[in-house]
This record gives structure tokens, sequence and C-alpha cells, in this order.
């Protein structure tokens, strides 16, 4: 009764092996560039070039590779907002605000978007960001006011923070004409 059983499970096993193997063949082999290669990201629009986004991020803005200057990392950024969240969510239980009512809930978001208005406006960088070396800029031009208003709005709108350009750069950066760099 065994020898049955091993000699069932064999057959089984090489029609299994001879109908994958048929099925490989058949495959067309790839050739060329990828479809996303050539489409690019939605942001920029099709890759009309030799399908190469740069040697680096931030190469087409014309920033360095690394060192000060050169484009801030996502996880930096995630531990410079992370941090600035739990500054402002203690701020706010100084104030006698607890999360879980209405009134704390906005008041975390209030004051989130303080932190970011005031110091960004006037120094180029939050408490998180400068805890983990990161400033924001302005391309070509120094930062104004406005641009930080445009920022934190979009910020505190999440969706754009979360959708990013081959260069990392958040949609909120893009709309805001600014980019986080290492400090």
């Amino acid at each position: 009764m065994t020898d049955r059983t091993t000699a069932a499970a064999r057959a089984k096993a090489s029609s299994k092996a001879s109908a994958t193997a048929s099925s490989k063949a058949t495959a067309p082999a790839p050739s060329g560039p990828s479809t996303r290669a050539a489409l690019g990201g939605w942001l920029e629009g099709p890759n009309l070039h030799d399908g190469v986004a740069g040697a680096y991020r931030g190469e087409r803005l014309g920033l360095p590779e690394n060192g000060p200057g050169s484009l801030a990392g996502q996880g930096r950024r995630l531990g410079a907002l992370v941090v600035d969240w739990g500054l402002a969510l203690l701020v706010t239980r100084a104030f006698g605000w607890h999360s879980s009512t209405s009134q704390g809930q906005w008041g975390v978001i209030a004051i989130f978007a303080a932190e970011h208005l005031l110091l960004i406006s006037l120094l180029g960088y939050t408490i998180g960001k400068r805890i983990f070396g990161l400033r924001v800029g302005k391309l070509g031009s120094p930062l104004t006011p406005l641009n930080v208003v445009i920022r934190t709005v979009l910020l505190l709108v999440v969706v754009p923070a979360v959708i990013w350009d081959r260069d990392g750069r958040g949609l909120h950066d893009r709309l805001a004409g600014t980019v986080e760099l290492r400090g």
C-alpha cells in the first residue's frame, strides 16, 4: 500500500513539474525598460529621457548627494514629525486637555500647527527637525512666511505629505516650493 501511495505522489509531482516547465517556456521574456520606469511618477509626468531619474535623490534639484544641504531621508523626516507631534501632545496635557476629548484633539493640532508656523518661519526648523539635524528651505530663494503657511496647511491635511516624487519630496513641499534638507 505504501508503494502505491509513493508512486502516486511521484506521478503527481512529475506532472506538476512538467506543467510548470511548459508554462515557463511559453512566458515571454521582458525586454527594455519597464512600463513603470517609462511612465515615471505621476507628479513629474512621463520620463522621456533615458529612463534614469538621476544618480541620487536631489540631483535634479541641484542639491548635493549627501552632507549638509542634501535632501533629508524619510526616516529622519518621520522621526522629526513624531517628536513634534509628541511635544504638541505634552503641551496640551500641560493645559489640562486630554487627547480623548474634542478639545484635546483640536488643541494638539493647533499647537502642532503653531509650532510649525512660528519656528519654521523664524528659524527654518522645528524642535523635532533640530533634533534630527534637518531644516526647511526654498530652492533658489529665501523661505517666506507664505511658503510656511502653505506647507503647514498641507501637512495638516496629511494626504499631500504621504505622496512623494522621485526625489522624496512630499506633495506639500512641492506645492509650497520648499524642500526639507539636512542641516
